[in-house]
């Protein structure tokens, strides 16, 4: 039998999944550009409320995994959802006490920072875009952080993850 760390662990991989699931889904072109971040989105939960389990190594191998599933520049998801996690840790305790437009607010800060290196990465090699659109996943990863966190909250609570 499979003790509680063990299973919390696979509980919070298997929410990772679905995120990769959500995020290479087949969606109509010019819906692609406001599909929202839900790996970071997930990252951001589980750092919140696990800061003692989710970290810095878990940004950096949902990161990794990010990058071959997306065929993007390996290390840009890597280094761009690490960035996440560690800003993260250090707002969680805040983060925990505010309330939802606060918390949307932050996500779209933090899902915006997340943009920013994909696009400054994408710049780099050529491929970037000259607009503000690449922000638009943000606007989205803010608009759909109430439901991700009720969601994660009732899944944590139901599992008794600590």
């Amino acid at each position: 039998m499979a003790s509680q760390g063990q299973q919390s662990l696979w509980i919070i991989w298997f929410s990772f999944f679905i995120a990769f699931v959500l995020a290479v889904i087949a969606l109509p072109p010019w819906l692609l550009w406001v599909r929202p971040e839900w790996p970071a989105l997930v990252l951001i939960y589980w750092t919140i409320a696990l800061p003692h389990r989710v970290g810095l190594l878990t940004g950096l191998a949902v990161g990794v995994a990010l990058d071959a599933i997306e065929g993007a520049v390996f290390g840009q998801n890597a280094f761009s959802l690490m960035v996440m996690a560690l800003l993260s840790l250090v707002l969680y305790q805040r983060l925990r006490v505010f309330n939802a437009l606060q918390q949307a607010a932050t996500i779209f800060l933090l899902i915006g920072i997340n943009q920013l290196i994909g696009q400054w990465v994408q710049n780099l090699q050529g491929r970037g875009t000259q607009s503000l659109l690449f922000l638009l996943p943000a606007l989205s990863s803010m608009l759909m952080w109430p439901l991700v966190l009720q969601i994660l909250r009732s899944v944590r609570r139901k599992y008794h993850l600590a």
